[in-house]
């Protein structure tokens, strides 16, 4: 697992200190936040510097439902859903790649959920993103 460049707390992730960190990878999270702005206006984000983790995350919501979380990589970003066992068809169904599909299926199970994480470093990285917040927020 990559760490996070993001391990001040009193450093705030503003679009600067992201982009400082991201590189290369800025047009990648441009397309992203203007393509989701577009689509889903209601979606809030919010960052937040956890404890547990000694690092800040974003989490995006739609009212109050956790739509993904995004982390700041090295050269990068990554996005993680949660899905539940319901969500199995769908993903199985969806256009992502194999390697996500295959992540999902052997993923540890926490509880009733697992994690899926989408490393964005080309765009069709964000279209497996937005075809995962496509299936999220399709379920009840």
């Amino acid at each position: 697992m990559e760490s996070s460049p993001l391990t001040d707390k009193n450093i705030f992730p503003s679009q600067e200190v992201i982009f400082s960190h991201i590189g290369k990878s800025k047009a990648l999270w441009l397309s992203f936040f203007e393509q989701m702005h577009k689509d889903h206006p209601d979606f809030a984000e919010e960052w937040r510097y956890y404890n547990d983790g000694k690092r800040w995350l974003m989490k995006m919501t739609r009212k109050k439902k956790t739509v993904f979380w995004l982390s700041i990589i090295p050269k990068g970003f990554r996005i993680t859903f949660y899905f539940n066992e319901k969500a199995k068809g769908r993903i199985l169904e969806s256009p992502i790649p194999d390697e996500l599909k295959d992540q999902y299926i052997n993923g540890k199970l926490y509880k009733k959920i697992r994690g899926l994480t989408v490393h964005c470093g080309k765009k069709s990285d964000l279209a497996s993103a937005a075809a995962l917040i496509e299936i999220k927020i399709a379920l009840k």
